[in-house]
């Protein structure tokens, strides 16, 4: 099988077969839904940066078997088809 062309379809589909893009993302959320809840308004912008760097690394790393999950699932509805 010789070398695939990249076309713009290869790197949607590359995207969604990646554990780690889904793994962004729900850390995206985790962040986003948990900031406002951790931030005070006497943090300085160095604080929220880091607070932010910190969900969002708690947040990608506790979501690794839920992004396999939907890793393997996207595989086999689109693949199998």
């Amino acid at each position: 099988m010789g070398k695939r062309p990249v076309t713009p379809t290869y790197i949607v589909f590359y995207i969604l077969f990646l554990p780690d893009s889904w793994q962004i993302l729900m850390g995206l959320v985790f962040t986003w839904l948990l900031l406002p809840v951790v931030l005070t308004p006497d943090m300085t912008g160095f604080s929220k940066v880091l607070i932010f760097i910190m969900l969002l690394t708690i947040g990608y790393t506790i979501t690794r078997k839920p992004a396999r999950w939907i890793t393997r699932q996207l595989k086999k509805f689109i693949l199998e088809n």
